[in-house]
C-alpha cells in the first residue's frame, strides 16, 4: 500500500454501519502524503461510496472515519498514528456534566426589568475596567452548541460562525449551553437585559456539539481549524474529557502558534490534582470555578495545572428563545476568563498567549480560606489586569 492507492484500501477498511464507537482519527506523517491521500479520497468518492464519510482535518494532516478495525491500516509507513475519535461532553451543571433539563423551574427565567450585571461580572470588577476597555472588536470563537441568534442581548455581538455538524445550516443552538456562554462573554443591552464581561467583543459561534451537549474530538478539531483560518483572537472551550488525544493537542498547538489564546474549563468532578483535557495541555489557559464568597466551588476540579479561577456558581446569563438561565460549572468560569482576555487584547493588541496567561496570574486575587491562603490559587481580577496593561510595553 502507498499513498496513491490508499483510497481503495481505506474503502475496504471503512465501517458503513452506524458504528460511532468505531470512529477513528488517522494522522499522516507529512503534508505531501496527506495531500496525495486527500486528493485520492476526493477523486474516488463517486466510485467508492463509503468514502463520503471521510472528513479531512487539515491543520493536523489527518482524516476521521469509521473503521471496522484499525489494525488493517496500522502498518502503513505513511501513517503516523491512529486513535479513537473520542466523545466529549460539556462542563456544566455542578457535579454533573449534564445540562439542566428544559422542563425544570430554573430554565427560562423572566427577563430582567432593567440592565442587569450578573454577580460574577461584578465580582471580578469588569464594570470598573470598562472605561479602559470593553473588548472592542476582539474576535472570540466559542466552540460549543451554537447560539440563539434571535436573543435581544446577543444581537450586537454575534458574527459569522460555522455549523460543524451541518455546514449548510447556521450554528443555531438547540441545547442552551452555547447561548449561556456567549452571554457571559459579550452580552450587551441598552435598555433591559444582561451585560457580559466584554460587551463590545465579537462572538463567532462554532457549533460542534449536538443538542445533548456531546461532540467528537474530530468535531472540535474542525472547529479549531475554522477559528485558525478565520483569524479569531480567542477560542473558548467549555468542555473536556479524561483521555489524552494526540490529534486534539496538535490542533490546539496549531492555534497557539497562530497567536490565538485558548481557554478551557478544568472539569466538574470536584477532584484534587485532576484536570480534564484540553485544559491540561500546556498551551491552554485552564480554568477552575469559584463561589460568590470567593472560595473554590465544591464541584470544581483543583490542582497545580489550573492556571486561574473565576466565578462559576449560579451564573445568570442568556438562554434559548430570548430567555435567561442560571447554570453552575467550570464552563461558566471559563466564559468569564475569555471575556477578561478580550478586554486585555483590545487594550493591548498582539499580546502572545503565554504573556496573557502570566499577566492573568500575576494580577489575580489570591484565594483565601478562613485564617490562611491556599498555595497560590488565584481568582481572575479584570480591573487589576487591565489597569496593569497600561504600563506593559
Amino acid at each position: 500500500m502507498n499513498p496513491s492507492t490508499f483510497a481503495h484500501w481505506l474503502h475496504e477498511a471503512l465501517d458503513d454501519s452506524d458504528g460511532t464507537e468505531r470512529r477513528h482519527i488517522i494522522h499522516f506523517n507529512n503534508p505531501h502524503d496527506y495531500a496525495v491521500i486527500a486528493r485520492q479520497v476526493g477523486q474516488h468518492r463517486r466510485s467508492l461510496p463509503r468514502l463520503h464519510q471521510v472528513q479531512p482535518l487539515h491543520s493536523i494532516r489527518a482524516i476521521t472515519c469509521s473503521l471496522r478495525s484499525a489494525d488493517q491500516l496500522a502498518g502503513a509507513p505513511f501513517i503516523q498514528s491512529i486513535e479513537a475519535d473520542t466523545r466529549i461532553q460539556m462542563h456544566t451543571g455542578g457535579k454533573s456534566a449534564s445540562l439542566l433539563p428544559f422542563g425544570e423551574s430554573k430554565s427560562g427565567k423572566r427577563a430582567p426589568s432593567r440592565i442587569l450585571i450578573p454577580w460574577g461580572i461584578k465580582h471580578i470588577r469588569a464594570p470598573q475596567a470598562w472605561n479602559k476597555s470593553k473588548g472592542d472588536r476582539i474576535r472570540i470563537g466559542v466552540i460549543d452548541t451554537g447560539v440563539d441568534y434571535n436573543h435581544p442581548d446577543l444581537r450586537y455581538c454575534l458574527s459569522r460562525g460555522i455549523n460543524i455538524l451541518n455546514r449548510q445550516m447556521l450554528p443555531l443552538d438547540d441545547n442552551g449551553h452555547g447561548t449561556h456562554i456567549a452571554g457571559t462573554i459579550a452580552a450587551y443591552t441598552r435598555q433591559k437585559g444582561v451585560m457580559g464581561v466584554a460587551p463590545q467583543a465579537v462572538i463567532h459561534p462554532v457549533k460542534a456539539f449536538d443538542h445533548q451537549g456531546g461532540a467528537y474530538v474530530s468535531d472540535i478539531i474542525s472547529g479549531i481549524d475554522w477559528c485558525v483560518l478565520n483569524n479569531v483572537n480567542i477560542i473558548n472551550m467549555s468542555f473536556g474529557m479524561k483521555t489524552y488525544s494526540k490529534a486534539l493537542e496538535a490542533a490546539v498547538l496549531s492555534a497557539y502558534r497562530a497567536g490565538i489564546v485558548v481557554v478551557a474549563s478544568s472539569g466538574n468532578e470536584g477532584k484534587q490534582a485532576e484536570v480534564d483535557y484540553p485544559a491540561r495541555l500546556k498551551q491552554v489557559i485552564a480554568v477552575g470555578a469559584t463561589t460568590r464568597k470567593g472560595y473554590i466551588a465544591p464541584f470544581s476540579n483543583v490542582g497545580k495545572q489550573i492556571d486561574i479561577y473565576a466565578p462559576g456558581e449560579k451564573i445568570y446569563s442568556t438562554w434559548l428563545r430570548g430567555k435567561y438561565n442560571e447554570l453552575s460549572g467550570t464552563s461558566m468560569a471559563t466564559s468569564h476568563v475569555s471575556g477578561v482576555i478580550a478586554l486585555m487584547l483590545a487594550q493591548k493588541p498582539g499580546i502572545k498567549p503565554l504573556r496573557v496567561k502570566n499577566l492573568l496570574r500575576k494580577h489575580a486575587r489570591l484565594l483565601l480560606k478562613p485564617g490562611k491562603n491556599i498555595g497560590g490559587i488565584r481568582e481572575i481580577h479584570a480591573l487589576r489586569v487591565v489597569t496593569a496593561l497600561s504600563s506593559v510595553k
